[in-house]
């Protein structure tokens, strides 16, 4: 294998954050460590120009107090922690860790579920499942069992939708926080075309994720989205309620859903008559803005596209679940090239995997199918630092240097007989990568490591 040019990555401007406090309740952070390998840095979008030249590997990573001190040769990073314990990973991969922009953590048990599509499916198999939600300990179960299995996949950061419930939102906070993890997430919001266990009203979604939002936004490593989950479950009321909260807590993300299948474009132009489109039934209501997240967004009308760019807001792209339920093909190329700002994700569970690798290889299939071959820089782009600056968060994560948090996974690129065999005649990082991203699985993910410690494989002692 070519060896890619190693050189020093220093970024100034994080080192004045380098000794920020990452602690919430619950967290611990990780000895002064270096771990040596082939260390992968984004410097830029790979979807910018050459996706080649977006990316450098360095030799070492060096660790403290959860964030990133340096990046480098072995020397450099030495000198810059004499102290440190050394971890060597030999030829493997030391990449940021996975961002996933879009999930459902209460539907981690229902995962994989047969045969429908979105609206029968959310009635069939979802909205049961979430009713079990009203049980804190139920919530609280299912949120450890997520986060165990997201750290197997290498999965660092996931911005959730949780129930109607606030014991759900309760569960997954304190879960995350307990790991020292940073998460999204928020109540859905839901008031009409619901079972009666999982609808609320316009004054209860508002005052209780106003509640929830003051307890947890900003504490430790947690971040608060508001939730209504999509225009069809939420009346107009409720969605100018949210709308409203959005205003008064700008700082905040907003998620939802948005043109995810055809029948659910039409189910929304019924019962909004007056609007101009799927996304006007959020503008009219104030909930379009820099920082919305618009899960799946396949099919977008000219206006829609435009007003998304203009506002800077960002498409979390689903390919698996778009494939699994049946809801289309999302061009990914068309929307990078048109300006869009752009996230990827597992959509767990109506997304048939847990693993960002399985989704990264769904979304060069699909990428396939409408005509571009997407780069695997760009598809691991897209993993880690293009869904963190999504997120809002690519100041402080999805990528490896200084200054930034610790979050990181440990990649085998050789984890199976197939994949060995075909990443032995690379010529390049992204030729031996490509395999990984194509047939690669949890044997893939050699550790996985948040705010500076490692969590898998678990430690043991």
């Amino acid at each position: 294998m070519k060896t890619m040019a190693v050189r020093s990555f220093t970024h100034a401007g994080r080192r004045a954050r380098l000794h920020a406090d990452l602690t919430g309740k619950g967290t611990v952070m990780g000895d002064e460590t270096i771990l040596t390998g082939k260390v992968l840095c984004f410097t830029g979008s790979p979807f910018a120009g050459d996706p080649v030249g977006a990316a450098r590997v360095e030799e070492a990573v060096g660790i403290a107090g959860g964030r990133i001190v340096s990046v480098g040769s072995r020397q450099a990073v030495r000198s810059a922690l004499p102290r440190a314990v050394l971890r060597d990973y030999g030829d493997r991969l030391i990449s940021p860790g996975f961002v996933d922009a879009h999930v459902h953590y209460p539907q981690t048990a229902m995962i994989a579920s047969w045969g429908k599509r979105l609206i029968d499916w959310l009635n069939t198999y979802t909205f049961p499942e979430e009713m079990r939600f009203a049980d804190p300990a139920y919530a609280s179960e299912i949120a450890a069992r997520y986060l165990d299995l997201t750290a197997a996949q290498g999965t660092t950061t996931m911005c959730s939708f949780c129930t109607i419930h606030p014991e759900s939102v309760t569960a997954f906070f304190e879960a995350a926080e307990a790991r020292g993890q940073r998460v999204v997430g928020g109540k859905s919001c839901m008031d009409r075309n619901a079972p009666e266990g999982l609808r609320d009203t316009a004054q209860s979604a508002h005052d209780e994720s106003k509640a929830l939002l003051e307890a947890w936004h900003g504490r430790g490593r947690i971040s608060y989205a508001i939730t209504p989950r999509f225009s069809p479950t939420s009346s107009p009321a409720q969605l100018e309620a949210l709308g409203a909260l959005w205003a008064a807590h700008p700082d905040c993300l907003m998620q939802t859903h948005l043109s995810e299948q055809t029948d659910e474009v039409a189910w929304v132009r019924d019962l909004f008559p007056s609007a101009r489109d799927y996304l006007d039934t959020y503008e009219a209501h104030g909930l379009l803005g820099a920082r919305g997240l618009y899960g799946h967004a396949i099919h977008l009308e000219p206006r829609e596209r435009d007003r998304l760019r203009e506002v800077g807001a960002a498409l979390i792209h689903c390919p698996t679940s778009n494939t699994f339920i049946g809801s289309g093909l999302f061009d990914m190329a068309a929307r990078m090239a048109e300006g869009q700002r752009m996230g990827l994700a597992t959509d767990t569970g109506g997304g048939s995997s847990f693993s960002m690798l399985r989704t990264m290889a769904a979304a060069y299939e699909i990428g396939q199918l409408t005509g571009t071959a997407l780069h695997p820089a760009q598809l691991w782009w897209l993993a880690t630092a293009g869904s963190a600056a999504a997120l809002h968060l690519g100041d402080r994560i999805g990528t490896i240097a200084p200054g930034m948090e610790a979050d990181l996974v440990v990649l085998d690129l050789a984890s199976t007989p197939a994949i060995a065999q075909r990443a032995a005649r690379a010529e390049d990082l992204w030729e031996a990568l490509f395999p990984t991203v194509m047939m690669g699985d949890d044997r893939a993910i050699a550790e996985t490591w948040i705010a500076g410690r490692r969590v898998h494989p678990a430690p043991t002692g």
